[in-house]
């Protein structure tokens, strides 16, 4: 098939989980036979002079790259004028392709614009992967003008498309109830992964371990964005609890948002300060040495669509802590491939902690299981077949004038 794929973000350009997941996905189309384009974008705050619009064969994709237009339009404070431009030039770039996709594949809510323009240009189905939601990011409320601008773009992406797709049983619940759409039309598909991608050398894994605990203490590792919702501040409160059994221990925290000099702070508060290094983003093969390198990988998220940091820490071998958040509870299984608590509830994480750090034989017999799992649950050659299986079966359905949604006043989950 010719599959055309939209991503605002794309190797080397990645912001979170995302990029990876189209990455991935796009790649193993293409091994599999199948014409891919993905339109995505050059780094924010460049132009078409510093960065212009590139269009190249990479692994077997071809990769449209567009140039930001002219405007001074700054994604951190102009987050729809930004997405708007993006979108627009995404819409040229793909009407210019000299191509005609079977299919366009939209990802995510800030490329409905330009996804569903193209789709409707082509006259193809239009696929969505809902990745996230707005109100799931925010435990429900959509209080601020631009939660709601954002919601109304995903309802309308929902609604909109052909066929949906969500990476976990608990999102396509979560997209059914917020955006009014049947379950029938959703499928099911997991993000995948690569397990050789997070092999690394002994003397590397030394290194690191040297680094961050030079001393031989306890060492556990957060990787992932510096966001409310990824749930680090409770890591934080749990460290005391720990420490008081296992002492000395030590937590990496890996990655960057708009939450680390909250986080920062949260760490002085709880006298945890210098038992805290925050890392910021590492390299691949820096996080590959790391992830290897700790005794446990902790995951407190209030909120997560799925959780492939879990699947990355499963392909190093190392033991998982993880919050039973949305897609987390899918893809740890406690007791058998890690260990899970409630979103929130410091005891039952420092608790899991503290079983994982007493208990080193049980904790790799867990992290074994884990890793084997991989290649039958999140091989990402059967997602790819399955995600193809989506397109053939898609159809393009009569599409009636769309109002606007109605935004909940209250929690939008209750």
């Amino acid at each position: 098939m010719r599959v055309l794929m939209l991503s605002w973000e794309y190797p080397p350009v990645v912001v979170g989980g995302l990029g990876r997941h189209v990455h991935a996905l796009a790649t193993q189309l293409a091994a599999q036979g199948h014409d891919v384009v993905v339109l995505c974008r050059q780094p924010s705050g460049s132009d078409a002079i510093t960065h212009p619009t590139s269009d190249v064969v990479s692994e077997g994709v071809r990769l449209v790259r567009v140039a930001e237009d002219p405007a001074h339009l700054v994604f951190e404070k102009d987050l729809v004028a930004w997405t708007l431009a993006m979108g627009h030039a995404m819409a040229r770039a793909g009407l210019a392709l000299n191509w005609k996709p079977d299919v366009v594949h939209a990802h995510d809510w800030l490329v409905t614009h330009p996804a569903v323009a193209l789709a409707e240009a082509y006259g193809v189905p239009l696929v969505a992967t809902v990745h996230a939601t707005e109100a799931g990011r925010h435990s429900g409320w959509l209080s601020h003008p631009l939660n709601q601008q954002v919601h109304s773009v995903e309802w309308w992406l929902a609604n909109r498309a052909d066929s949906l797709i969500t990476c976990s049983s608990a999102m396509r619940a979560e997209v059914a109830h917020l955006f009014e759409v049947d379950t029938a039309r959703i499928t099911v598909l997991h993000n995948g992964i690569e397990p050789h991608g997070w092999r690394v050398r002994p003397a590397d894994v030394a290194a690191a371990r040297a680094e961050y605990s030079p001393h031989g203490d306890p060492l556990l590792l957060f990787f992932g964005r510096l966001e409310w919702e990824k749930g680090v501040q409770d890591l934080i409160a749990a460290l005391p609890r720990v420490r008081r059994h296992h002492r000395g221990t030590r937590v990496v925290v890996a990655g960057g948002g708009s939450q680390k000099q909250w986080l920062t702070e949260q760490a002085r508060k709880h006298k945890v300060l210098r038992a805290v290094h925050f890392a910021g983003h590492l390299p691949d093969r820096s996080l590959a040495a790391l992830l290897s390198a700790a005794d446990a990988v902790v995951l407190p998220s209030k909120y997560e669509p799925f959780g492939i940091v879990a699947l990355e820490a499963a392909a190093a071998g190392t033991p998982l802590v993880a919050s039973t958040a949305g897609g987390l509870g899918e893809v740890v299984l406690d007791g058998e491939t890690g260990l899970s608590f409630t979103p929130g509830d410091i005891d039952g994480l420092a608790r899991a902690v503290r079983d994982v750090l007493s208990d080193r034989p049980a904790a790799v017999r867990r992290a074994k299981a884990a890793k084997a799992r991989l290649a039958t649950d999140f091989d990402w050659a059967k997602i790819a077949s399955d995600t193809a299986a989506v397109y053939a079966a898609a159809v393009v359905r009569e599409h009636p004038p769309l109002g606007r949604p109605k935004i909940a006043t209250g929690n939008a989950f209750i």
